[in-house]
């Protein structure tokens, strides 16, 4: 063994251990499946061990070794695409889908959760060989909780406030406060929708954040969630009892329509606000600067 051994080691097992700390299964209940879990982990691996020989193959002058991690970049972009691929295939058949921007946000963070992997092996390895191990376990934790809050993102109770309103009909139209939801003409199916339906009203802090919820797979996220956390009451083919959330378009808010089996308004207040602020919905148009008369620059 020569002296970059046992810090390419330790970087290696702390890089895979990093991924499997990220690696969690929550109420979005994904990935569930053992295999994807393996998938997942083993690339960790793969990562942790570039991140760990990058500083080697530098102090060794193996510039040559330093073109793997181009390589690894354009493997993980595929970790993306199979990521998109087999939610998408997979969205068909849920009763209330993610939509394709909560599918991209996720795609998205599994790829990046890789190179999470090579900066956690990097730092932990360089601090091994220049300091020593004790160094190396403070910086390798230290980062562990870095990509911790890198990983974390926005959530929706940081940009709106969330309210509970019992949902209610005018004539065939349902309301969730002022906001019209949906036209549902059947007697039954309005006694269903009364006795099971939930309504929120998700008023936004600021502009931004108005624009932010207006966007429509933010919308689809929070259903989703939902939805996934509480149960859903339908079924294929029951038009009349689709989640919704409709949009006013004086003040901004958001009107959510909900259908769960487990009827728990400070559970679902909860799960709202947990919602993640998907990084393809968020606008800032208050940060836009103004545009210069006659300057075509912009």
């Amino acid at each position: 063994m020569n002296d970059f051994t046992y810090p390419i080691i330790f970087g290696v097992v702390v890089g895979t251990l990093g991924r499997l700390y990220m690696l969690r299964t929550d109420y979005r209940q994904y990935p569930t499946y053992l295999h994807g879990k393996i998938i997942h982990l083993a690339l960790g691996f793969i990562a942790a061990g570039l991140g760990s020989v990058a500083i080697p193959s530098i102090m060794k002058e193996e510039f040559t070794a330093i073109t793997f991690l181009t390589l690894a970049a354009s493997q993980f972009r595929e970790v993306r695409n199979m990521e998109r691929n087999t939610l998408t295939q997979l969205d068909g058949f849920e009763l209330v889908p993610r939509g394709s921007t909560y599918i991209e946000g996720i795609a998205i963070a599994f790829e990046s959760r890789n190179y999470l992997v090579i900066f956690i092996s990097f730092a932990s390895t360089f601090s091994y060989i220049v300091f020593n191990i004790w160094v190396a376990i403070i910086v390798a934790f230290s980062t562990l909780l870095i990509s911790r809050k890198l990983m974390s993102g926005g959530r929706l109770k940081d940009i709106v406030d969330i309210e509970y309103i019992e949902p209610r009909f005018d004539g065939a139209g349902l309301y969730v406060d002022n906001i019209y939801i949906m036209n549902i003409g059947l007697p039954q199916r309005q006694e269903e929708v009364l006795r099971y339906g939930m309504g929120f009203i998700i008023k936004p802090k600021n502009f931004n954040a108005r624009t932010t919820i207006s966007n429509l797979g933010q919308r689809q996220a929070i259903l989703h969630d939902v939805s996934t956390a509480l149960g859903v009451y339908r079924d294929s083919g029951t038009p009349a009892l689709v989640p919704l959330a409709k949009r006013d378009l004086d003040d901004g808010r958001v009107g959510v329509f909900l259908l769960p089996q487990e009827k728990n308004i400070e559970k679902a207040l909860k799960i709202i606000g947990e919602v993640p602020t998907l990084e393809n919905a968020i606008r800032m148009p208050t940060e836009r600067e103004p545009v210069i008369k006659g300057d075509n620059s912009k």
